[in-house]
């Protein structure tokens, strides 16, 4: 007899249907896991054996080969554990197959028999969902499961009640969708002196997901800006928080597998190398850029930071997707993240300062700022000076505006664009200024004589791109959106042209 067990096997957040087949025969007793098995799987076989063990079942003295089709599909992971075990129970008539049919299954296996939590559980469930399947999986990760729709979802803590349960001689109740408590921050815009203009570029830069690089001194509060931004940022949409919290169960970061509608904040050191940022490894594992799906990557330090892994950005800032390639992997993650940078203006920090200034001015400023590529640049949406910070201002009370009410400002301008996508029918795609393009940009940004004169003019004198004078067109309308306003006018314009606006170094 030959039992058959669903699962799935993992390429990037996609779950492909693997199919569990466990035959035992008559032979030598020999235990044998074929089609494409990693370290992990081809463990399986002693957890198995002593989980069975653990409820009081030995293997039988025959021989147990298990393939894992289809066999050409690499398998990873320990989550092949209890359909293999299952599929052992059915194949010596411990089980009754029907009583399995219609589910896809994963879990690892203790030694003792309990279920342990496995990375991967939301794709799989949204991928039993799209098949009419239902999901057995660890009780752990039953209330991230439970947020797919119309699916049975069974989710036992050892493997001795998911057989009761499947006898029908226990019942197990259907688990509930998780989710984390708001993220309080404590860290407000209040606590940041001086520096009204940054705060603008950022305020702006939350209300349309614009990208930001900060360049100024060191303590001019580069680092203060950016670490207060994630509490002016609205929560994410449900169908932005599903995608998240796919890439986060992927990598195993769901805390308590609970799903969260705070949008991501990653903060990577400048040591981080290229597949940190962009994902790889030998499973190619998202990266960075992955992880801030729909949230924040702030970039501290961004010249320190290795010039390959800064320029392997600018295919995931443009695309809203990161292509792994490897010899044995070829991975596409989701990656449509907001990117902060911040910079000194050079390697000692202090280009405006003559008595602070290294002896290489302004030839140091020069070559520390040319370690960032111009496309890199060019793809970055507001560009702000962020100057020392004066005893005057350092003096002065706190301020009576706070990330509360900016945080209302951006949540009125955010609900602005999300409902004239949606409109548009762009919804699926599009969900802020930063992220729309084409056709789309012609309709939402036409400009009257003047507003298009004064953008004339600025694209000439400043050189810009095509790309750049698309940045500047989106930058307008989120100003535009911010007042309230249906039509971009000239001081939308002059603004959006001022946040083009980079040092020039001689």
């Amino acid at each position: 007899m030959v039992a058959h067990i669903g699962t799935v096997a993992f390429q990037g957040i996609e779950a492909r249907l693997v199919d569990v087949q466990v035959h035992v025969a008559s032979g030598l007793p020999s235990f044998t896991i074929v089609g494409l098995p990693d370290k992990a799987v081809a463990e399986s076989r002693e957890r198995v054996r002593a989980a069975l063990g653990a409820i009081g079942l030995a293997l039988p003295p025959k021989r147990i080969t298990v393939n894992l089709a289809p066999a050409d599909l690499p398998k990873e992971g320990s989550h092949f554990d209890l359909p293999i075990a299952l599929g052992i129970l059915v194949a010596m008539e411990a089980l009754s197959s029907d009583a399995l049919e219609g589910f896809l299954v994963l879990g690892e296996l203790g030694l003792d028999g309990r279920i342990q939590a496995v990375p991967g559980v939301l794709p799989a469930a949204l991928s039993a969902s799209g098949e009419d399947l239902g999901l057995i999986c660890p009780a752990a990760t039953g209330g991230e499961a439970a947020w797919a729709q119309n699916i049975e979802i069974v989710a036992p803590e050892n493997l001795l009640v998911l057989i009761n349960h499947l006898k029908g001689q226990q019942r197990l109740t259907p688990p509930e969708p998780a989710m984390d408590k708001p993220q309080e921050f404590h860290l407000d815009l209040k606590d940041i002196k001086g520096q009204e203009s940054a705060k603008r570029a950022l305020e702006v830069a939350a209300a349309g997901g614009h990208n930001l690089c900060m360049v100024g001194p060191p303590g001019s509060g580069k680092s203060m800006l950016a670490a207060r931004l994630p509490g002016i940022l609205p929560p994410m949409t449900a169908s932005e928080v599903l995608e998240s919290s796919m890439i986060d169960s992927i990598a195993g970061n769901l805390t308590e597998h609970n799903i969260s509608r705070t949008r991501p904040f990653r903060s990577p050191h400048h040591s981080a190398s290229m597949a940190a940022l962009t994902g790889g490894g030998i499973k190619a594992r998202p990266g960075e850029v992955s992880l801030a799906h729909h949230g924040v990557l702030f970039l501290d330090e961004l010249p320190e930071f290795q010039r390959s892994a800064l320029d392997s950005l600018r295919q995931p800032l443009e695309t809203g997707e990161v292509v792994v390639a490897r010899a044995n992997k070829h991975v596409t993650y989701p990656a449509r993240f907001q990117l902060i940078a911040a910079m000194n203006p050079c390697r000692c920090g202090y280009l405006d300062d003559p008595e602070l200034a290294c002896s290489r001015v302004p030839k140091c400023a020069i070559d520390y700022q040319s370690k960032v590529s111009g496309p890199l640049m060019d793809r970055i949406d507001i560009h702000i000076e962020v100057p020392a910070v004066s005893a005057n201002d350092l003096s002065l009370p706190s301020a009576t505006e706070g990330s509360k009410e900016i945080a209302e400002r951006v949540a009125k301008a955010r609900k602005i664009q999300q409902d004239r996508y949606a409109e548009m029918g762009l919804s699926d795609r599009v969900s802020s200024n930063a992220e729309v393009d084409g056709e789309a940009l012609d309709k939402i940004t036409v400009l009257n004589d003047e507003s298009r004169e004064i953008l004339m003019k600025a694209v000439e004198m400043m050189k810009l791109t095509a790309r750049g004078y698309h940045r500047v067109l989106r930058v307008a309308r989120t100003l535009a959106d911010l007042d309230g306003e249906e039509n971009i006018n000239k001081i939308h314009i002059s603004e959006a042209v001022s946040f083009r606006q980079k040092r020039q170094l001689r």
